[in-house]
């Protein structure tokens, strides 16, 4: 979902960086509210609400109102085109 968002808007594949969370101290360091997290330049893609810091499952609000494990892939495409904004 991501990569292909990515290829959409020109962005170089080399951009993208997988971090790997595997403590609860990383998770707290790093302000992780779940999994998947999906940052554009640092800033998270959806506003992380109520879900807590930690390793989790992350909980995303789709556009439509549905709650889904993925964000919504018009988040993720707004985030991109507005990257150096």
């Amino acid at each position: 979902m991501l990569r292909e968002a990515m290829g959409e808007h020109a962005v170089d594949e080399s951009h993208l960086r997988v971090i790997e969370v595997p403590t609860d101290d990383d998770a707290e360091r790093l302000e992780f509210p779940g999994s998947p997290t999906i940052r554009v330049d640092g800033v998270d893609i959806q506003d992380p609400g109520d879900n807590p810091i930690g390793l989790t499952c992350r909980v995303y609000r789709r556009r439509d109102g549905r709650v889904s494990p993925l964000p919504d892939p018009a988040d993720i495409a707004e985030a991109l085109a507005a990257r150096g904004e």
